[in-house]
């Protein structure tokens, strides 16, 4: 239809080229990293704040085309915050002199001794190569080997024959050529023989790890601390900042399979001297977000936890309380609540009792040290009555233990026990036990979990919250 004179044309908006949810959720990983339009409606969502300028929450929206739903991330001020975090705890440890290393996330030991680790192994994967393989292209049978070998054989008797009957030097060079090929024929066909389906084992039944890529068990680290006791040997005064992994099957707020550490190892130094560091390094790092993230924390206190600012404050000018691990417990023992935990000598304090020596008995941060030796690691200098070890918690109010440390073990016959009394094998720490065999100095060292330390800051409850993709048991979404 023509426009009449002066009309302007009419401009329809873009058509909107919106994805179905399903089609998305169908696509799987070949989704990944794909920029979509979805609509929907909200069916759900985790709101950490409302009305703020930047809020943080998961949101889960469906669109009708199927039942699944799909989960948003929002994120917000946590991020910064973990952001700052990370950046001060760069800025402490280099003001301190230490130097930032990097440990392997790839390892053959547990340095927990627990048990909990990731395995890494292409077992798997070369299994299901050869078995389709094997699908493809038989291995042969033992009637295939020995048609091979009667091959092999008539062309060893026709070069005899050609030697004895004076054949030319062509002849002859042309008969051994088909005779070392069917030698390789037999010597390959043998070997594909051998081919089985499935997981390679020995005839005791055990998997078979020199056929692994590493020749042996190896894992996602645990921990990065035997690793920096080597560096610490040779340089001093070291730290790092990376992820580790546990395998433990728990959906707790308190767990991920997936976390970040800050580890230093500083040698040396002895128990106090970890305790001094580990005590400055929570306070600066408290200063530094009162100093840069006011806006955060402000938000924080807004939204989600009305003492965050408050309880920062405190930690941060606050002198930390030190007591024994036995004195903790008498102090829990004539506490005028119930614990669900029962409290006794020997046990590993729960969360409740942590947060109740914080939060009840002295209204501060405590630094609870010299565990009993059964509930530590089997790396912690053993104490003089055998009974303890020169270990340490830093608890905090509002999440518990923030810090774990101790002094290493540096005596080799009591570290080789230690190992053993642990149901670890001695070889795997082979190397870990060079630094004391060729001597070795006095060390310390401690390790801080990341989400914890924003978990205390921001208030929030639950871990998952403050890490952008949370791994946990049946979570490893891209």
């Amino acid at each position: 239809m023509a426009m009449a004179p002066g009309e302007a044309p009419e401009v329809l908006d873009p058509p909107s080229r919106r994805t179905r949810i399903r089609a998305i959720l169908d696509g799987g990983k070949a989704q990944a990293g794909r920029r979509v339009v979805v609509g929907g409606w909200v069916r759900a969502g985790r709101e950490q704040g409302h009305g703020a300028p930047d809020p943080f929450a998961f949101l889960d929206v469906n669109d009708g085309s199927c039942q699944g739903n799909l989960q948003l991330f929002v994120k917000g001020a946590v991020f910064r915050i973990r952001s700052e975090l990370s950046f001060a705890t760069e800025k402490y440890f280099r003001e301190e002199g230490f130097l930032h290393v990097h440990t392997p996330i790839l390892t053959t030991s547990d340095c927990e001794g627990a048990g909990e680790m990731f395995q890494v192994t292409t077992l798997f994967s070369q299994a299901q190569k050869l078995e389709a393989e094997l699908k493809e292209n038989p291995a042969p049978t033992q009637a295939d080997v020995d048609a091979a070998k009667n091959v092999a054989k008539e062309k060893g008797d026709t070069v005899t024959q050609l030697k004895s009957a004076q054949a030319t030097k062509q002849e002859i060079s042309t008969a051994i050529s088909d005779l070392k090929k069917a030698k390789q024929d037999v010597l390959t066909m043998e070997e594909r023989s051998k081919l089985k389906p499935g997981i390679p084992r020995r005839e005791d039944g055990s998997v078979a790890f020199e056929k692994d890529f590493f020749k042996c068990p190896a894992y996602l680290t645990v921990s990065g601390q035997l690793h920096l006791e080597t560096l610490a040997c040779a340089l001093g005064d070291v730290y790092t900042l990376g992820p580790t992994f546990r395998a433990e099957h728990s959906h707790t707020s308190r767990h991920l399979a997936e976390f970040w550490m800050v580890e230093a190892e500083f040698a040396f130094a002895n128990l106090q001297d970890d305790m001094n560091y580990a005590e400055s390094y929570v306070q600066y790092l408290c200063k530094w977000l009162l100093d840069h993230c006011q806006e955060e924390i402000e938000f924080m206190v807004k939204s989600h936890d009305k003492d965050a600012m408050e309880r920062l404050k405190l930690v941060s000018s606050t002198p930390f309380e030190h007591i024994s691990y036995t004195k903790a417990v008498e102090i829990l023992k004539d506490a005028d609540r119930k614990f669900d935990n029962k409290v006794e000598w020997g046990i590993d304090l729960a969360s409740e009792h942590e947060r109740y020596l914080t939060e009840v008995v002295f209204k501060k941060p405590v630094i609870v040290f010299n565990y009993p030796k059964g509930i530590k690691a089997f790396y912690m200098r053993l104490n003089d009555d055998e009974k303890r070890v020169a270990a340490m918690d830093v608890l905090v109010p509002k999440v518990g233990e923030l810090i774990g440390g101790s002094q290493r073990e540096e005596r080799l016959d009591v570290l080789e026990q230690r190992i053993l009394d642990a149901g670890l094998p001695l070889e795997r720490y082979d190397k870990y036990m060079d630094l004391r065999r060729y001597g070795s100095v006095r060390h310390s060292g401690f390790g801080m979990g990341l989400e914890r330390m924003i978990l205390f800051a921001t208030g929030l409850d639950n871990i998952k919250d403050v890490i952008a993709f949370p791994r946990y048991p049946g979570r490893a979404d891209l």
